[in-house]
């Protein structure tokens, strides 16, 4: 239909911004009486003349291909807005029945769009349950099928799948498709998210390529997320290794900080230019931000340039993917690890009935680190649902890159295991097995549905007969698998042979000469079916065997040795245990040599001799490796700090310095090149926080030891001074020590101050150490305005130092628009992954603050005022939420208080928040660094149970509510908190307040948890310069604050208030995911953003002398917690964002304490 190679085609560009362009009445976003705000596909339906005129424009513009207006038209995103089906279904038609009239007077082609969906099926959206999927393949694949069978009726010429961000969703789509229709064309488009050079579930180009290319796409291409300079490069790679067209529409750049997209259509069209001159293209247009003018600048542009040829010689080599791409060619021998089988591992079974997941997955990462380029995963055990298994598995793989970077064989003797299972691989990988057993057209079925899958396939030497036990029998069915297969249309690099490999010397003559016979058949089926691959289960070979793993093992290397000789491509293997054939005892090598090869007819009783000697005797011995120890001092000192370790550090540093009696050349030597090493390790994703601060641990012991021969010597071997403190009224200072650690691991001094340090105290100390950048940092809102004062008071002092801004509420666009604006000098730090490269740029680099003023600048004007509407105070109350429920009354009332010790609340601590305090995603806790940090945390818990207390105190009691006020009452005494209420204008949804979800009159609860001891305890580490176990404990002591707040929760709905009998069933994963009714809000959190709240809870506790709050309303101690029990089963989390000036004099009136405050809850 298309010839590719003709010219270069143009596509249309973005239809969401044409769209916001029109203005569309509002009215139009509603279908079904249901709200559609933000759907752009319904207008198909509702204003088919604002989409009827953006297809008209492009086509002016000079697009030869246009797409429908479908992007979010399936079953799947509708959910979203709560449409029928049926109304999906009339819209895909509508649309591309649209799309074909205007097309039609312009000659033009109509792409059918099919969006990636609001849902994945490679990633978990519940980051605390990593098997878990909101959407099943077969209900992707429903949803695609109906959307591409009304895109099709209603006259569309080619179909394309785009912005895939999830290669497996794409797989769903490509089945769904071909369901339909084998020939109508598919385009195919990716979208890379970042410099990573991956799509979002993890994949490079080239293995995205490999896991689509089933499809027989005419194009393949990529979209979104990058302007054309950030995609040339990734467009180029997907050049070089796909054989169709290659397209590509891009961004109008990269957005600005508000989202929006300034590329002009002159900047882009000379991108797209030099793009197509390099990488080769055959379709371009846009994607976000593009417009009519953007495509026709384009069009002139590539008018005259040359398509890339897409006439590609057929591919002959096996290659497969995981997260990267796997090509066999060349290879001269393939390891499939077998570990993760439950019929050949115990260990692995064990895991599996135990539930033992992460286990598991560990011995999967082992065979992969131990050399297995493929793993293969078998669940079938008579004890195990093995496809629920087999699915659970593939899915918490699909979570550990480290596992799913390689492809996956699928093995199952049961047909629906595989052809389910087959489904839910994300790349392209194989299937193990099938075969002749239940004749040609079950076999040929079973073929084809595999390779519609995009996988790669295992045949059996198995017939209606049975098994292929001798060298004739393996030919023969071997021979008319292969033919019947090609004959078929299936590509010989898509099928792979087993022979069959038997255990031999079993004392059976019959099986002695087993080995010989696959040897051989491996070498006949080289030569005689060309393209095929040969494969095989290697532990069968010495199944006699068992429980000699030293015979076993060099029978396994002796085998391969011959059969690698004679063609055999690849194996299932224990990739951890394969001995090298010339280390092998030659007489040990020549017995087995003997069996193997059936030399002579006393070779399987000298093997059983053999393994009677050997008994008991291990296939390898683990060693401890103190090698380095060996190595020159500086060497040692090299390793000691990239390792962590500082048992020999100051012996080492020692013997160091009476070689070279000199301190500033061993800091600046050995110190710093292992300190530069740990940078880079750390800079490029190698090393990980924990091990870092380690680091730094042991390169403090050294410099402490060389100080006093410094200071003899009047050096200093620092690159700067760094001075850094958390501003006056905020207590935390976590992620402020973690910078420090990370820039004195390069060789910067840093200087700090610690908390709550006043305006005055900041630019004293600086201009007394003559500092050459200052660093402030703040977790809670108040803090942001303490940095707006010191940033005035530095400009106003003239001390032109960099001012680096970092913590947890701040923002680039907060630094450009509230602080620069104070202190020009000003750099935003996002995390201590960054705080080097930002600090060796604003210090060393005399144009990097021109930079930096003239970025903010562009921030500060692209700022637009506020246009969010609201309600007027009185209409948003009058949208408020209504209890449908009663009030849940209490088993008892009044004020408790007591304490818990470390081991009641252990068990409830969530690890996730740890591991992201340490700079980990949550899923690395189960790789080794993860599993170092919590041993080391657990050792931390049992030192901090002997002097660390946690005290608690709640009340639940009678109360009033008046609009957003709530009064609690006790005793004759009573206090008023003063809530909020989120002033949007809504029309589907309550304008919500947390006084809500009380009657008139009902029960509220309050509580405050503390942690006693833990600020002492980081104290005493800081004393003693050991900035790991300083973070160690302040980060646990957070954690034991959360901890105790969840447990204490339960305790109340219980126990106390009693609106629960139990809740045996819920493991801490419910608890965390706050599966349980009701909520415990607090202040200076998104449903009551306002801090003062604390004041008030901790007088009606009474806990004034136990808790205390800074200027900024931080609560001391640091590990400390405080807020408000509903009890409503319909009580819910909500955000409050920006309010309205009516809202915050109502509040100030009502609430007191507010005035002081009030300006971190004003808008900008």
């Amino acid at each position: 239909m298309v010839d590719f190679n003709k010219k270069i085609y143009i596509l249309d560009g973005a239809m969401g911004t044409e769209i916001q362009k029109r203005k569309v009445d509002p009215s139009f976003f509603s279908y079904e009486e249901k709200n559609c705000e933000g759907f752009n596909d319904i207008l198909c339906l509702t204003c088919p003349e604002v989409i009827k005129s953006i297809h008209e424009d492009y086509l002016k513009a000079g697009a030869d291909i246009i797409e429908t207006n479908t992007f979010n038209a399936n079953y799947v995103s509708a959910e979203d807005y709560d449409l029928s089906n049926e109304a999906i279904d009339l819209l895909n038609y509508k649309a591309a029945k649209l799309a074909r009239t205007i097309a039609n007077k312009y000659d033009a082609l109509v792409a059918g769009v099919l969006g990636p969906t609001s849902r994945t099926l490679s990633m978990s959206p519940d980051v605390l349950d990593p098997a878990f999927r909101n959407i099943t393949y077969n209900g992707l694949f429903k949803s695609y099928r109906a959307a591409a069978e009304n895109l099709i009726k209603g006259g569309c010429d080619l179909i394309m799948i785009e912005t895939i961000f999830d290669t497996l969703n794409a797989k769903a789509a490509i089945e769904a498709v071909r369901s339909i229709s084998k020939t109508i064309p598919l385009m195919i488009s990716g979208t890379i998210v970042d410099a990573s050079g991956r799509t979002l579930s993890g994949q490079t180009v080239e293995a995205f390529w490999q896991s689509v290319k089933h499809a027989n796409p005419v194009s393949v291409g990529l979209n979104c997320a990058l302007g054309t300079e950030q995609m040339a490069p990734y467009v180029s790679r997907l050049s070089e290794v796909s054989s169709c067209a290659i397209s590509a529409h891009p961004n109008a750049g990269l957005p600005n900080e508000l989202g929006e997209y300034d590329q002009s259509p002159d900047e882009m069209a000379a991108m797209i230019r030099k793009m197509a001159k390099n990488s080769g293209l055959n379709i371009i247009g846009g994607c976000c931000g593009t417009t009519p003018e953007h495509i026709s600048k384009i069009a002139k542009t590539v008018k005259k340039m040359q398509p890339k040829s897409t006439r590609v010689p057929f591919e002959k080599t096996l290659k497969l993917s995981g997260l990267e791409e796997y090509s066999c060619d060349g290879k001269n021998f393939i390891n499939i690890g077998e570990r993760t089988n439950v019929t050949g591992s115990s260990r692995f079974r064990k895991c599996i009935k135990e539930k033992r997941y992460d286990d598991a997955l560990q011995i999967a990462k082992r065979q992969i680190a131990n050399g297995a380029q493929i793993i293969d995963i078998n669940m079938d055990d008579g004890l195990l649902d093995s496809k629920e298994e087999m699915l659970n598995f593939i899915k918490l793989i699909a979570s550990e890159p480290e596992i799913s970077r390689v492809p996956i064989m699928v093995d199952s003797s049961k047909w629906d295991i595989l052809r389910t299972c087959m489904r839910w691989l994300q790349g392209r990988g194989i299937v193990n097995s099938i075969s002749l057993k239940e004749g040609e057209q079950s076999f040929l079925e079973q073929a084809k549905e595999i390779v519609s899958c995009g996988h790669a396939f295992v045949v059996m030497a198995f017939d209606e007969s049975g098994q292929a036990d001798s060298l004739e029998r393996k030919k023969e069915i071997c021979s008319r698998a292969y033919w019947l297969l090609v004959e078929n249309g299936i590509a010989p690099s898509d099928i792979i042979f087993d022979p069959n490999i038997f255990a031999i010397a079993t004392g059976i003559s019959e099986h002695d000469n087993y080995a010989v016979d696959f040897i051989n058949a491996t070498e006949w089926i080289k030569k005689q079916l060309p393209g095929a691959k040969v494969s095989g289960g290697l532990s069968n070979l010495s199944f006699s065997f068992r429980g000699n793993p030293y015979v076993r093992e060099i029978m396994h290397s002796v085998f391969l040795y011959h059969a690698v000789k004679a063609g055999l491509d690849m194996a299932i293997v224990n990739a951890g245990q394969l001995t090298i054939y010339e280390s092998i005892d030659k007489g040990h090598r020549k017995i087995v040599e003997d069996a193997i090869l059936n030399k002579n007819p006393d070779a399987s009783s000298l093997l059983l001799e053999l393994a009677q000697e050997t008994s008991g005797k291990k296939s390898g011995e683990r060693k401890t490796n103190e090698e380095w120890r060996a190595e020159s001092p500086a060497k040692r000192i090299e390793h000691a700090l990239v390792n962590g370790i500082d048992r020999y550090i100051l012996e080492d540093v020692e013997e160091c310095y009476n070689k070279n009696p000199n301190a500033i050349e061993i800091v600046e030597g050995p110190l710093m090149d292992g300190m530069n090493i740990v940078g880079d390790l750390f800079g490029s994703g190698k090393m990980f926080l924990p091990q870092v601060v380690k680091s730094a641990r042991v390169m403090k012991k050294a410099v402490a030891w060389l100080e006093p021969y410094m200071e003899k010597d009047g050096g200093s071997a620092s690159r700067g001074k760094i001075l850094m403190a958390t501003v006056k009224g905020d207590v935390h200072d976590i992620g402020k020590n973690i910078v420090g650690v990370v820039l004195q691991c390069n060789g910067y001094e840093v200087i700090d101050l610690g908390v709550m340090v006043p305006t005055e105290k900041i630019i004293e100390e600086a201009i007394s150490h003559k500092v050459d950048a200052i660093g402030l940092s703040g977790l809670i809102t108040p803090s942001l305005d303490e940095m707006v004062k010191v940033a005035a008071a530095l400009e106003k002092e003239n001390y032109p130092v960099p001012l680096l801004i970092g913590g947890a509420t701040t923002s680039k666009v907060h630094t450009a628009t509230r602080i620069a604006p104070k202190y020009k000098n000003t750099v935003y730090i996002r995390n201590a992954s960054v705080a080097v490269s930002e600090v060796n740029n604003v210090l060393t680099n005399d144009e990097a603050f021109k930079e930096i003023i003239k970025k903010y600048e562009k921030i500060r004007n692209s700022r637009k005022p506020n246009n969010r509407k609201y309600f007027p105070l009185e209409i948003s109350r009058g949208n408020r939420y209504r209890l449908e429920s009663e009030a849940v009354k209490p088993a008892s009332t009044g004020i408790n208080r007591d304490v818990a010790s470390i081991e009641e609340i252990r068990d409830y601590i969530d690890w996730v928040p740890f591991a992201m305090t340490w700079g980990l995603k949550p899923k690395q806790l189960s790789e080794e660094v993860g599993i170092n940090l919590l041993e080391d945390a657990n050792r931390m818990i049992d030192e901090l149970s002997k002097t660390v207390s946690i005290s608690y105190s709640f009340s639940i009691d009678r109360c009033k509510k008046n609009n957003e006020d709530v009064t609690v009452y006790r005793e004759g005494k009573e206090k008023t908190f003063n809530f909020l209420r989120q002033p949007q204008k809504k029309s589907s949804t309550k304008n919500m307040s947390l006084s809500d979800f009380l009657h008139e009159e009902d029960w509220l609860g309050t509580f405050a948890i503390w942690v006693n001891g833990i600020d002492e305890k980081a104290k005493e580490f800081k004393n003693e310069q050991d900035d790991y176990r300083n973070i160690m404990v302040q980060s646990l002591g957070d954690r034991f604050a959360e901890a105790t707040a969840e447990w204490l929760h339960q305790q109340v709905r219980i126990k106390h208030w009693k609106y629960i009998e139990s809740e045996e069933h819920f493991d801490n994963k419910d608890l965390i995911s706050e599966s349980y009714k009701g909520i415990r809000p607090a202040p200076g959190y998104p449903a009551c953003p306002d801090h003062t709240q604390k004041i008030k809870i901790v007088d009606w506790l009474g806990i004034k002398n136990e808790v205390k709050l800074t200027d900024g309303l931080t609560m001391i101690p640091k590990a400390a917690i405080c807020g408000w029990y509903f009890a409503s089963s319909e009580s819910k989390y909500f955000g409050i964002t920006k309010l309205p000036k009516e809202y915050l004099d109502d509040l100030q009136k009502r609430n007191e304490l507010f005035k002081k405050y009030r300006s971190h809850l004003e808008q900008e």
